[in-house]
């Protein structure tokens, strides 16, 4: 699973940009503008130094630097609320729901696979979550192949994003995405089944041991960083909702108004 999901990801995606090149062939002459500025401290746009200039205004270790700050504060940041949404769902499907559900009533197959479609296409939910939670199905009996329509269709697509892609992309390119999406999710979610059938594979025991790879001092270190980071990315989140927003202030009305002290002839007075 870990690596058929960003493999069919990646296919997934490429095949859906290939059919809109075919069927929209007029995007492709679309001039785009990257964006050249820089991502380390933002010390320019790109625009009036060149590439070839910039590259040498950071070295190695201040690029390494700007990276780890970029993945620990601005990434997790995005992923930490996500990542406990998907961790309390799969605790909750996990104690709530029977061992025998899904595999008696469920199961795999096209129609788990067409439910679990059903389910994610217009479910938020980002891929941090999903893993969880596509975990805690297997545990109660969902096939793999089913688990992974819901790990590939529920973080890319929903209302919200389908509803933007409809107003930036049009009808077309939506409705391309979309069954590309659906058809290449179900195709290769059967295959996944194939595959775990012919080399009789068992997700939930091979679920159930992973843990057992890592020795529990290095499990125990880790959970304590993912903890840690977890929590100050939150806070920071938090504070940015809670800040006290300050009235943005227009430097021409200033000017404006403080006009007549510098130009008095301006406002109707003689000469000083």
């Amino acid at each position: 699973m870990t690596v058929a999901r960003p493999f069919i990801a990646f296919v997934t995606a490429t095949t859906a940009g290939i059919v809109e090149n075919l069927f929209n062939p007029e995007a492709m002459n679309k001039k785009v503008s990257p964006d050249l500025s820089c991502p380390v401290d933002a010390c320019c746009d790109g625009i009036n130094c060149s590439p070839g200039e910039h590259k040498h205004h950071h070295t190695f270790f201040e690029k390494l630097l700007g990276g780890f700050r970029f993945a620990f504060s601005d990434l997790w940041g995005d992923l930490a609320g996500w990542f406990l949404v998907g961790l309390l769902l799969a605790g909750l499907i996990t104690v709530l729901i029977p061992d025998d559900l899904f595999g008696k009533y469920l199961g795999s197959g096209l129609p788990a696979m067409l439910l679990m479609l059903a389910v994610g296409i217009p479910l938020y939910i980002c891929a941090t979550a999903s893993t969880p939670i596509a975990a805690a199905l297997i545990l109660k009996g969902i096939s793999p192949g089913a688990a992974l329509v819901f790990l590939l269709a529920g973080p890319a697509t929903n209302i919200a994003s389908l509803t933007v892609l409809t107003g930036v992309l049009g009808k077309r390119a939506t409705a391309i995405y979309l069954t590309t999406i659906a058809v290449s999710s179900v195709f290769f979610g059967l295959v996944v089944d194939q595959v775990y059938g012919s080399f009789g594979l068992s997700p939930q025991a091979m679920i159930g041991q992973a843990s057992e790879i890592i020795p529990k001092w290095a499990g125990l270190i880790c959970t304590l960083i993912i903890v840690f980071v977890s929590i100050m990315s939150l806070f920071s989140t938090i504070r940015k909702y809670f800040k006290p927003t300050v009235a943005h202030i227009d430097q021409s009305q200033i000017d404006d108004r403080l006009a007549p002290l510098y130009h008095p002839e301006s406002a109707g007075c003689g000469p000083t």
